[in-house]
């Protein structure tokens, strides 16, 4: 690598594919350019035929999606990543499998996220959780909050079925009005129960966006920030 070269993305993505696409958006957006050859290359593996993560761990009878990260990631790096990155939360239940099979780094959206909410609000003692159940599940945020003195804050049963049904339907690409409202009634659901800042902790929420009753942090745009902060200022 010469001193000069920017550092290349490797995004080990398709899971799911709008999710990715929404996280490339983003880094065009915080990306600091006047032409093309001032964004940042991207190598990316759009890949939608990663097992399921809902199959393997809410379910338990699914296809390990370990083994297909790994090798998606070996193959990146093989292409010219220099770092990789993995746009979905819960997949970072395999982010070790993904980072022994490579020799470059795997960027933790997880600690980025909690260290950010600490960052910003250290303060709170609940944290809205808007995410897929087998995050519940992994305890992906819950370890690192607990070290923190904080406490997550999921919604009722009722209010995760329908966040639930809302991130299926985000898989089938197409995102309607109601979607919005859906989403919008999940967070006022939480701040009913005196949650005042929430983590958008499924990159298909990401990609829904929109106007929301409650302060958020987005674990896509915080990764975006980090991929853009490790090209750009390193």
């Amino acid at each position: 690598m010469t001193q000069n070269r920017e550092k290349i993305v490797g995004i080990i993505g398709g899971m799911g594919p709008e999710a990715t696409v929404d996280l490339m958006q983003r880094i065009i957006r915080l990306t600091p350019a006047v032409d093309d050859i001032d964004h940042i290359r991207c190598i990316v593996d759009n890949n939608p035929k990663v097992p399921s993560r809902i199959k393997a761990i809410i379910e338990g009878d699914g296809e390990d999606p370990g083994p297909v990260m790994a090798d998606m990631a070996k193959r990146l790096e093989a292409w010219g990543a220099d770092f990789l990155v993995i746009p979905c939360n819960t997949a970072h239940f395999y982010y070790d499998a993904v980072q022994q099979a490579v020799n470059i780094p795997v960027v933790n959206m997880i600690d980025r996220v909690v260290n950010l909410v600490k960052t910003r609000f250290g303060k709170e003692e609940k944290i809205g959780m808007l995410a897929s159940p087998a995050v519940a599940l992994t305890k992906l945020y819950t370890r690192r909050f607990e070290v923190l003195g904080m406490a997550e804050v999921w919604p009722d049963p009722e209010h995760q079925d329908l966040l639930f049904s809302i991130i299926r339907q985000m898989k089938t690409g197409r995102i309607s009005p109601g979607l919005h409202r859906q989403y919008a009634r999940v967070c006022g659901h939480l701040k009913e129960h005196d949650v005042r800042v929430a983590i958008v902790a499924c990159t298909e929420l990401s990609a829904l966006d929109g106007d929301l009753p409650l302060d958020t942090i987005d674990a896509s745009q915080v990764l975006a920030e980090e991929i853009v902060r490790v090209v750009k200022h390193p």
